[in-house]
């Protein structure tokens, strides 16, 4: 498309092979479009790089809907809570009210209902958005600030993060300073940013301090307590078991412990485990997990605060979008002691 003119809904509508007005139903997330419809008109709003009007003027100005959207990948579990609650504190600061939408992958009639209720913006966490979607987020000018991303985010869109590399670094750094040696990790799904981004922390201060980490000793569960359980059961078999398992987060970190029980195995003497994100049932469990503390509620609030900032003052197109990574920090329990290994 030539950049001498703005790409229009003609334009788009003539690349997706449809109408001007079933564009704009796509745009405002009407229902009565078909699915296949709705995926070449999404393709070629990516593709032409298409930006509506700037039609949103009067939510701005405090006369439109006052609501901000968060999208969850779930909402079981205390994460989700966590971060619900910071965002909410957040808007509730600047007089806005929160709606909550739960992305069942690959599904995206979240969108959807997000295009359709003209909302300020939304914060998605933990969500693997498509470059399609995000880019009929930017058609319809609804900002948008990933909290968590799965994957890497492009260039041009918001995120808010935390320190995942320099806490699985800090892991790895307790660990060695008890005396382990033999470690094995409990990592996330392999294409997942953040597990990927604790994985190589971890791995960088074992090199330093010349620990073999062998592929072997790292294994890719689902996040689930279940799937880290089956997982940690053929870690922890055999003579030469791990004296130390870090999992990527404290729910895995649970399947830790039942696979350990399972074995006869006592925690921290036969094995030590350090988790990920700090939840509550870190305190819970005994004995109490040792944990990388991840703000995740202060994420929350600094995602919203983010978001409402780009409302206001849009970027400019193209280009670098802020990112903002919160610091991580080690919160020692009773899971961790020194290796009685010889």
């Amino acid at each position: 498309m030539s950049s001498e003119r703005p790409v229009t809904l003609a334009d788009v509508a003539a690349a997706a092979g449809t109408t001007v007005p079933t564009v704009s139903k796509v745009l405002r997330g009407r229902s009565d479009v078909s699915a296949a419809t709705r995926t070449r008109v999404m393709r070629a709003v990516e593709e032409l790089g298409y930006r509506g009007r700037a039609r949103r003027a009067a939510a701005l100005s405090g006369g439109g809907p006052q609501l901000v959207d968060l999208v969850l990948s779930g909402v079981d579990g205390t994460w989700a809570n966590r971060a619900l609650s910071g965002v909410e504190r957040a808007a509730a600061a600047a007089g806005l009210d929160v709606v909550v939408s739960v992305a069942h992958q690959p599904d995206d009639t979240w969108l959807a209902r997000l295009l359709a209720r003209g909302s300020r913006g939304a914060v998605v966490a933990l969500v693997d958005t498509t470059s399609e979607q995000l880019a009929a987020l930017a058609a319809a000018r609804i900002p948008v600030v990933l909290l968590d991303p799965v994957t890497q985010p492009p260039r041009t869109v918001p995120s808010v993060g935390a320190t995942n590399w320099t806490g699985g670094r800090t892991a790895a750094e307790h660990l060695l300073a008890l005396g382990h040696r033999r470690l094995a990790v409990l990592a996330g799904r392999r294409r997942h940013l953040y597990s990927q981004a604790r994985v190589d922390g971890f791995r960088s201060a074992l090199a330093e301090a010349d620990v073999a980490l062998p592929e072997t000793a790292v294994a890719h569960a689902d996040w689930t307590r279940a799937g880290a359980a089956a997982l940690a059961a053929d870690l922890l078999a055999g003579p030469d078991r791990p004296t130390a398992v870090f999992a990527c987060s404290d729910t895995m970190a649970l399947g830790v412990y039942d696979a350990a029980a399972a074995a006869g195995l006592r925690i921290p003497d036969d094995v030590a485990v350090v988790g990920f994100d700090d939840l509550p049932e870190a305190e819970w469990v005994r004995p109490g997990l040792t944990s990388v503390r991840q703000p995740i509620g202060q994420m929350g609030e600094a995602a919203l605060r983010m978001l409402l900032r780009i409302s206001v003052d849009p970027l400019v197109p193209d280009a670098e979008a802020p990112r903002e990574e919160l610091a991580t920090t080690l919160v020692v329990r009773g899971s961790t002691a020194a290796s009685l290994a010889g």
